[in-house]
Parts: structure tokens; sequence; C-alpha cells
């Protein structure tokens, strides 16, 4: 089965795209493996992306970067990960590229974009952002994480988890409580590596996902120089909220490249793999099966295409691309657990990429906004 190619694209876009597909095949698909074992990305792989110009497209050439502002180059690199079963480096380099640099390039002054952009690029200073806590999900307003100004510094005492690239992180975007307004009291701080009372915690054992580290990130009296403050102080929540439009775009388009991928693979196994004398995909439940499947990730396809071109235009809006994330984060769980089903038993074994796909897959309707807040996000903008 042949995935179409997405319209839109240029052929600067298919040339990047076969740049893509010769790095996942060199500099991943060979090590993937160990890396699931390991537990973690190697910090080379950002310097590898780096080097092949794989990084922060929109960093102006200033500070290094092509200043390509085109999220259909994020959307390539997203998508042929994805559809290498490379869900841990995805979800690594998209952290990077899609949800955090954007945080950089809108917000950072052209001081600290000096400091911070030119090693993003070259894959040497390696991003996350921290918003989730402990106690606190997906509600923003409710971040405790305080931070305390103090001469030219913020004293930061709090605590963070669920954070992606977390290990690996140089610099780390970090949501904290400025003030006691739920949401004009939010500020955003980029925390530096070696910044005193900043403590990582351990690297979080998941049940997929094993290459991306995950962790919970400590502050205890971190002294972090109001130098690196995002922005205003104050309007942390409203750039959280108009990032998170992109970050959930970015989670669609991997999520239906993970989803064609598993079912091409499927499509292959049922039409080779025999019971009772035929091919299991002869059968008429599978037939049928398979045909819901197809279809229904021709209209997911067909759907981030529409929201990519929005947000390509500016006009994505957030309920818009609440739909998409809910829609092709729950049909890929759907797809990667039929299609286990359709392999048996060996479904069930590690050596077929079917059941790797089946438990990264499973994050994806929690991580970036659960379904269910997907769905608050649509009713309030339908006025209800």
């Amino acid at each position: 089965m042949s995935t179409p190619t997405p319209a839109g694209y240029e052929p600067e876009h298919e040339q990047f795209r076969q740049t893509v597909r010769a790095f996942v095949a060199n500099e991943i698909t060979p090590l993937h493996e160990e890396w699931e074992r390991a537990g973690c990305l190697p910090r080379s792989l950002f310097q590898a992306a780096g080097t092949v110009g794989l990084l922060g497209f929109a960093v102006p050439a200033e500070y290094g970067g092509p200043g390509v502002d085109d999220f259909r180059y994020n959307a390539i690199l997203d998508t042929e990960l994805n559809r290498a079963g490379a869900a841990s480096a995805a979800v690594a380099l998209s952290v990077q590229n899609d949800v955090v640099l954007p945080y950089l390039t809108s917000l950072a002054t052209a001081k600290q974009q000096r400091r911070w952009l030119p090693g993003v690029v070259t894959g040497d200073t390696i991003l996350a952002i921290a918003m989730t806590e402990p106690g606190t999900g997906s509600d923003l307003s409710a971040i405790s994480t305080k931070a305390v100004l103090d001469g030219e510094h913020y004293v930061v005492n709090g605590a963070k988890t669920f954070v992606s690239n977390g290990q690996n992180a140089d610099l780390v975007v970090t949501a904290v409580r400025t003030g006691p307004d739920p949401h004009r009291g939010l500020s955003l701080l980029v925390v530096e590596r070696d910044t005193p009372g900043f403590h990582r915690g351990r690297n979080l054992d998941k049940i997929g996902l094993h290459a991306q580290d995950t962790s919970e990130l400590a502050f205890t009296d971190a002294r972090v120089p109001v130098a690196n403050l995002l922005g205003a102080e104050g309007t942390g929540f409203y750039a959280l909220v108009r990032n998170l439009a992109q970050e959930r775009l970015s989670l669609a388009v991997g999520a239906v490249a993970a989803a064609d991928s598993v079912f091409a693979q499927t499509l292959d196994y049922v039409r080779t793999r025999t019971a009772f004398g035929q091919p299991i995909g002869s059968f008429q439940h599978n037939r049928f099966t398979l045909a819901e499947l197809a279809t229904e990730l021709d209209i997911a396809r067909t759907f981030v295409e529409d929201c990519l071109r929005e947000h390509l235009s500016r006009q994505l809006t957030p309920a818009r691309a609440a739909k998409v994330k809910w829609w092709t984060s729950e049909l890929l769980v759907r797809v990667a657990d039929r299609c286990l089903q359709l392999h048996g038993g060996y479904g069930y074994m590690r050596e077929y990429a079917v059941s790797r796909a089946f438990v990264d897959a499973r994050i994806q309707t929690i991580y970036g906004g659960t379904t269910e807040i997907m769905k608050e996000i649509i009713g309030k903008d339908l006025g209800l």
C-alpha cells in the first residue's frame, strides 16, 4: 500500500523528505533498538540532525538557522520519523523544533536569541518544556511552582513531571507562578542546565517510548537570572495557549504517519499469513476491519492536510487544533490495537514492530492535552 503524497508540497519539500529518509535509515533505524534498551536517546542524535539541517528551520540566518518559517518542513520530519517506527526520536526532535523553539523565536529578546539559538540549530543545545506538575495535569491555571524576584534573580521552588527530553535538556522553558492570578500570574523562565538548585529526578519508566527520556525535575531555591525571563512577566499563560495549537498539529501529523505505517505493515502480514488454507486477510471480518481503517486513515490524512494549510496561513484555531489532535490520536490507538489483533500471538511479541507501535501509541491520547480536555476546548468554542 502506498501513502498518497500530501497536497501543497513543492519540489524543495520533497527533496528535503529524501534527506530525512536517508538520515533515518543511516542514523536512527540501525540504533533504535539499542536506544530502547538504554532508555534514553544519545545527545549525538541531535548533533547529527543539526549537521544535516533538520533542526531550527525558523531560526534566522543571523543566528545560524535557515530562516525558513514553513511548518511543512517540520511536518515532513515528524511524518518520516513516525513512518519509520522511530516514535521516541520523533518526540524528541518534535519537542525541539515544534514545541519549544517557537517560544524562543517569538518571545526571546535579540540578546537571548544570540545566546541560545545557534546551539539549538547545531543540536548542541537540547530543549525541553516543563509545564505539568505532580498534582496538576492539563490545567495550566493550577500551576504552583513559584518564582519570587530577588534582585537580579528569580528564586524558584517546585516540581515538574513528564518532561520530554528531561535528562538531555540544556534549556528548559519552565512555567512558573509569579503572581496569584490564575492566568496573569504565570510567567516563563528559561532554566539552564547548570542552574544552582535545579535538579533532575529519575528518568521515568514508561510502558512505551522507552528511548525517549521523560523526567521529573525539581527546583529548590533555584536561582534563575532575570535575564532568562521569556516575554513580559505575567504573560506566560497566554504564550502557552498560543503555542499549543502548533504542538497539537504536530502530534496529529505524527499520529497519522504512525497509523499509516502500522497499517501498511499489517496489510503485508495478512496477505502472507495463512489460516485454514487461506490468507487471513481474505476472511470477510478481517477485510472489513481493514477497509474501515483504510477509510478512516484517508479521512484523517485529509483533515491533517487541511489543518496544515490553515496553520501555514495563520488561521488554525485552538479549537480546530484540538479536534485534529483528539481525532487522530484516538485513531492511532484504534489502528494499532486492531493491527495487533490481526497479527494474533505474534503481535504480542517484541520482535514484531506492531507490538512497539501499540505501546508507543497509547500516550498519544494523553500528552499534549488529553482527549477529554480537547473535547472541553471544542465544547467551549461551541458556546456550551
